[in-house]
């Protein structure tokens, strides 16, 4: 593996959000990390959230040359963001690997942009579940963790792209506590790439969303927050609320209660759920949402 070569495709990624954008409050205006240039006139694969209704992007070489970039794309369902260089990067694209023939032990190399990489080897590859209504079917896990991990290049032995850095978790190991890593698979970009480059998002019936932040504990679903003037907001669901039936369903963990809700009509639909408040059951309709609506949208090129 030719690491210095790897490291001049990877770039630092800083973008500028307008203060009255939708994920303004929660993300912030100023946003920084890495990406990686996946196609020689420019084109570069980052994290989808530092993005994310960006008015102006930049991006940084490892010699300090920047470079002025748009916001192409970004994918809700997979994490995905795309950025287009508006001058010559003058680097070389990363060859895209196989994520799916990665497997529980391989080595790997984790890049930012600024420069710095570590070794380390996939300790686990599984579902995900995140508290912002987001699920991975088979994320990837990588120890030890980086400290600049958004963004990042994951990439295997023979020096290929495997994923791209989005968080940085704690897990179990061996009775103590470990940092790790969770990297978006590579493979989830293949089918949608071309729909992200030429449509600004991929054609695909849009997810119902409810504006509800939610984490699992010992398998039930409690909400953290609501995003205001969402759709669970207007609904009445409040923090502290233990989620515990979809229609006639029981929710079972953070990933079922997601699946149900997809799976409960187009945007738009009511959904009824029960909940468990103070210790008493009621139950509450929640109209949903298509989130892409309440984001500002790249604008083609």
């Amino acid at each position: 593996m030719d690491i210095e070569r790897i490291l001049r495709s990877v770039v630092a990624v800083r973008a500028s959000i307008p203060e009255n954008a939708f994920t303004a409050n929660t993300l912030g205006t100023r946003r920084e990390g890495s990406g990686v240039v996946i196609r020689d006139n420019g084109l570069v694969l980052t994290i989808g959230y530092l993005i994310t209704e960006a008015e102006e992007v930049w991006l940084t070489r490892h010699d300090g040359r920047v470079v002025p970039a748009h916001a192409l794309a970004f994918d809700q369902e997979s994490g995905f963001g795309l950025v287009q260089a508006l001058a010559p990067l003058d680097l070389p694209s990363l060859e895209i690997g196989d994520s799916a023939a990665a497997v529980v032990g391989d080595p790997i190399v984790f890049a930012d942009g600024e420069g710095q990489y570590l070794r380390g080897n996939i300790v686990a590859k599984q579902e995900f579940a995140g508290y912002w209504e987001y699920l991975l079917d088979e994320a990837i896990f990588i120890a030890p963790a980086h400290p600049s991990w958004g963004g990042a290049a994951l990439i295997d032995a023979e020096g290929k792209l495997l994923g791209v850095g989005s968080l940085r978790l704690q897990m179990s190991r061996g009775g103590e506590i470990a940092d790790i890593n969770m990297a978006v698979p590579i493979n989830l970009l293949r089918p949608i790439l071309d729909d992200l480059l030429h449509r600004g998002e991929f054609n695909r019936p849009p997810r119902p969303w409810l504006g509800a932040l939610s984490a699992e504990s010992n398998g039930e679903v409690v909400v953290m927050n609501v995003t205001e003037n969402g759709p669970a907001a207007k609904a009445g669901l409040r923090r502290g609320d233990v989620i515990s039936e979809i229609r006639d369903g029981e929710v079972d963990g953070l990933a079922d209660f997601y699946r149900k809700i997809w799976e409960s009509g187009p945007p738009g639909s009511e959904i009824p759920m029960r909940i468990l408040r103070d210790g008493r059951e009621a139950w509450l309709r929640v109209k949903s949402a298509d989130r892409n609506d309440f984001l500002r949208k790249p604008q083609l090129q």
